[in-house]
C-alpha cells in the first residue's frame, strides 16, 4: 500500500472515528446527567431540552422557597420589613442563582443584587400584579432574561407590598458544567488514542525501506563509506534515500579532506625534521672542531660553545612547537593563568630578546608606555611563546641585504594592553594579510617554503590569544615592513560590598 493511500485512509479515520465515539460518549453522559437532574431538582423525565431550558430548572429550584415566603406573607408579613430576615432569605436564594426584591406601595425598599435593577423594575411596573397564585412565575425576556415570582403582602403600614423572587436563567447548572468537562476529557482521549493508533499503523507500513537506511547508518558508524543507497519504496522514502546518499557522499569527501589534512601534518613533521637537521649538523661540526683541537684559543672555544648552545636552543624550540601543535589540535594546551605585572614581564622579555637578537646582529628597540601597577591575567610562558613566534617569523622573512630591525612597543589602550612588534622585512601583500594566521598558509612574500619553518607559528599565536580572550592582527606595507599586534584585557579588581 502506498503512503498516499494510507494517508487518505487515515484522514477518514481521523474524521469519522472521533465523531462516532464522541456521539456515543455524549449519549452516555447525558443519560447519567438526566438521572442526576431528576434526583436533585425533581424534574420528571428530563430531556435534552431540560439542559437548554434553564427557566424550567430554575423554576423547580425556587418552588420550595416560594411556598415558605407565601406562608410568611400570610402569617407574619411584618417580617418583610426586617432587614436581617431579608438578608438571610436573599443569601439562601443566591445559592439558587436568585435574589429577592421587595416593593412597598410601588417603591423598591430592598434588592438583593449588587446594582439597582432599573430595567427589571420598569418591566415589573408594566405587568403590575400578575397571577401570584401560580408558582410558575413570569418570564421577562429582552435584556433582563429573568424568571420572576411574586408574593403579595399587606401590613398596617404597607397597603400594597410585593416580594419578588428574581432568578437569573443564564446561570449554568452544575450538571451542565460536569457534562462539558466530561465531554472535553473524552474528546481529548479519543483524539489521542486515534492519533496513536494511526501513527503506529503508518510507521509499520514504511518500516521495511527504513531498515535499509538503518543498516546504512551502521556502516557509516563503523567507518565504511564505500557503498551506495538506492532510491526505492514510496516517493517520500525514495527522496529520503536520495538525501541519505548525498549525505554519504559528503561524508566521504570530508574523510578525504581529513586524509589531506594528515598529509599536511606529515609535511609539518618533514619541515621540522629538515629544520632540525641543520642545527644538528652544525652542532656536530662544532663539536668535532673542539674534539680535533680546532678551537685552540679561549676565544674560539667560547664562540664554538656559544654557537652549540644557540643551535641546541633552536632545536628545543622546534620540538616544543611540534609538541604544542599536537596539543592545539586536541584542545589540551597546558595553561597556567596568573596575575602578571605588565611592565615587569615585558621588561624581562625585552632583556631576553636583546641578548638573543644582539647575537644575530639584529637591532632591537623597546618602548613601554604602561604604568607600573597595570596587571593582566595570563600564562607568562605562552605569552612569551607568542612574542618569540612573531619575532622569529619576522626575522625569517627579512631581507638579508639590509640591517634587520625589531621594535617592541607596549601600550595602554583603555581596558586592554596592546603589544606591537614591528620589523623592516619584505612586508605582506594585502590579499595575503587576512590569511597569515591560518595553519599551513604560505605566500611568496611572507611564508615561502624555501625559508623552512613549520608553517604553524602564527596559527599558534592566534590560538593562544583566543584562549586568553584577546586577539591578534597585522598591518603591512610591501618592501617596508610589517607590524604585528595583539591585545590582552587588563585585570581589574571587583569591589566587594560589605
Amino acid at each position: 500500500m502506498k503512503l498516499k493511500t494510507r494517508i487518505i485512509i487515515s484522514f477518514f479515520i481521523i474524521v469519522l472515528e472521533p465523531l462516532l465515539f464522541t456521539g456515543i460518549a455524549f449519549w452516555a453522559f447525558t443519560q447519567y446527567q438526566f438521572s442526576a437532574i431528576e434526583r436533585q431538582y425533581g424534574i420528571e423525565n428530563p430531556t435534552y431540552e431540560s439542559l437548554a431550558n434553564m427557566a424550567e430548572v430554575v423554576n423547580h429550584l425556587t418552588n420550595e422557597k416560594m411556598e415558605s415566603i407565601k406562608e410568611v406573607a400570610n402569617k407574619q408579613p411584618s417580617r418583610f420589613e426586617d432587614i436581617v430576615y431579608l438578608d438571610e432569605l436573599n443569601k439562601e436564594l443566591q445559592e439558587m442563582h436568585s435574589y429577592i426584591l421587595v416593593q412597598e406601595d410601588e417603591r423598591v425598599v430592598y434588592y438583593g443584587c449588587e446594582n439597582y435593577p432599573v430595567e427589571l423594575v420598569e418591566k415589573l411596573s408594566q405587568f403590575q400584579d400578575f397571577d401570584a397564585s401560580t408558582s410558575d412565575g413570569l418570564y421577562l425576556g429582552g435584556r433582563v432574561q429573568a424568571l420572576v415570582k411574586q408574593v403579595t403582602f399587606e401590613t398596617p403600614q404597607v397597603k400594597d407590598g410585593s416580594v419578588f423572587i428574581v432568578s437569573n436563567i443564564l446561570q449554568t447548572l452544575p450538571q451542565v458544567k460536569e457534562l462539558f468537562k466530561n465531554m472535553l476529557v473524552t474528546v481529548v482521549v479519543i483524539l489521542v488514542t486515534t492519533a496513536l493508533g494511526l501513527t503506529w499503523w503508518i510507521y509499520r507500513g514504511v518500516i521495511a525501506p527504513l531498515d535499509k537506511l538503518r543498516m546504512a547508518t551502521q556502516k557509516i558508524k563503523s567507518g565504511d563509506l564505500n557503498f551506495s543507497v538506492a532510491s526505492e519504496g514510496v516517493s517520500e522514502i525514495a527522496d529520503l534515500c536520495q538525501d541519505f546518499e548525498e549525505m554519504r557522499q559528503r561524508l566521504k569527501e570530508t574523510a578525504e579532506e581529513k586524509v589531506e589534512f594528515d598529509k599536511e601534518s606529515k609535511e609539518l613533521i618533514s619541515n621540522i625534521s629538515h629544520d632540525l637537521k641543520t642545527p644538528i649538523t652544525a652542532v656536530k661540526g662544532y663539536v668535532e672542531g673542539i674534539m680535533d683541537g680546532v678551537a685552540n684559543t679561549p676565544e674560539k672555544m667560547e664562540r664554538y660553545i656559544k654557537t652549540i648552545y644557540n643551535k641546541a636552543n633552536e632545536m628545543d624550540r622546534l620540538i616544543n612547537e611540534l609538541t604544542f601543535y599536537s596539543k592545539m589540535d586536541t584542545n589540551k594546551i597546558p595553561y597556567t593563568f596568573n596575575k602578571i605585572t605588565v611592565t615587569e614581564f615585558f621588561d624581562d622579555c625585552a632583556e631576553d630578546l636583546q641578548t638573543e637578537l644582539g647575537a644575530k646582529n639584529v637591532e632591537f628597540y623597546y618602548s613601554n608606555y604602561v604604568e607600573p601597577e597595570v596587571t593582566v591575567i595570563a600564562d607568562a610562558e605562552q605569552i612569551k611563546r607568542v612574542v618569540n613566534n612573531i619575532v622569529s617569523n619576522s626575522l625569517k622573512y627579512t631581507d638579508s641585504d639590509k640591517p634587520k630591525k625589531i621594535n617592541l612597543r607596549v601600550r595602554d589602550v583603555g581596558d586592554f594592553i596592546q603589544v606591537e612588534i614591528e620589523d623592516n622585512g619584505k612586508g605582506i601583500a594585502a590579499k595575503d594579510l587576512p590569511n597569515i594566521f591560518d595553519r599551513f598558509y604560505r605566500t611568496d612574500a611572507s611564508r615561502n617554503s624555501s625559508k623552512g619553518g613549520s608553517g604553524i607559528g602564527l596559527s599558534i599565536v592566534k590560538k593562544i590569544m583566543e584562549d586568553h580572550g584577546g586577539k591578534v592582527w597585522a598591518t603591512s606595507k610591501e618592501h617596508t615592513g610589517t607590524v604585528m599586534y595583539f591585545v590582552l584585557r587588563k585585570y581589574q579588581e571587583v569591589p566587594v560590598n560589605e
